[in-house]
C-alpha cells in the first residue's frame, strides 16, 4: 500500500468513526455531511467523493462497523477460552450489537430502509453464516454440539437464545442479567432436562 492509499484509508476510517458517533447520538436525519466532515477533519467534498451520498456513507459505515464486530467474534473463537466461555462472550457481545443495530434502524429513513435491509441480508449470508459454520464445527469437534445436529438447526437454536438475550439486554437491573448468564449458558448447552458435563 503506497502513501496515497494509506492516507485515503486513514481518512475513510476517520469518516466512519465520526459518522458512527454522530448517527448514534443524533440519528440519521439530524446529522449533516458538514458536521461529519468537521468531526472527521476532512472536507465535505472528500465525503461526497468517497461515498456519493449521506445514505451510502451510512450503509458503508454500518457494514464497516459490522466487519469490526465480526473480527472480535473471530478473535474470541480463536482464543484459548473453553467453547462454553467463547459462546458466552460471543452471545453477550452479539446481544449488545443487536441493541445498537435496532436503535440505528429506528433513526434511518424508511424510504432507504429496503436497500439497507437487502445489504444487511447479503452481509449475513456471506459473512455471518460463514462464521457461524466455523462456530458450529468447533462446537461439534469439542463435543459441545451433537454431531448429528444440522447447521440450520444449530443456527436456529443459537439465534433463539441470542434474540432473547438482546430482548432483555436493556433490563433495568443489569447486574441481575449478568448473574443469570451462567444459568442461561447451562440451559443453552444442556437444555431444561440436561446436566452440565463434569
Amino acid at each position: 500500500m503506497n502513501g496515497f492509499e494509506r492516507r485515503k484509508e486513514k481518512k475513510i476510517e476517520q469518516i466512519y468513526s465520526a459518522s458512527f458517533q454522530l448517527f448514534s447520538k443524533y440519528g440519521f436525519q439530524k446529522v449533516t455531511v458538514n458536521e461529519i466532515a468537521q468531526q472527521a477533519r476532512v472536507s465535505p467534498a472528500t465525503i461526497y467523493n468517497y461515498f456519493g451520498t449521506k445514505e451510502q456513507l451510512y450503509a458503508d459505515m454500518l457494514m464497516n462497523w459490522m466487519d469490526k464486530q465480526l473480527e472480535q467474534y473471530e478473535e474470541i473463537l480463536d482464543s484459548s477460552l473453553s467453547f462454553p466461555e467463547k459462546s458466552k462472550e460471543i452471545m453477550m457481545l452479539e446481544a449488545q450489537n443487536l441493541k445498537i443495530l435496532s436503535d440505528e434502524f429506528l433513526k434511518f429513513p424508511s424510504s432507504e430502509f429496503s436497500g439497507l435491509a437487502q445489504a444487511l441480508e447479503s452481509y449475513s449470508e456471506q459473512k455471518v453464516t460463514s462464521f457461524f459454520m466455523k462456530f458450529v464445527a468447533l462446537g461439534k469437534h469439542e463435543g459441545y454440539i451433537h454431531r448429528d445436529q444440522t447447521e440450520e438447526t444449530a443456527m436456529m437454536y443459537f439465534t433463539m437464545f441470542k434474540n432473547e438475550l438482546s430482548r432483555h439486554w436493556e433490563a433495568s437491573n443489569q447486574e441481575r442479567l449478568t448473574c443469570n448468564v451462567d444459568q442461561f449458558m447451562e440451559l443453552f448447552f444442556f437444555g431444561l432436562a440436561g446436566q452440565a458435563q463434569k
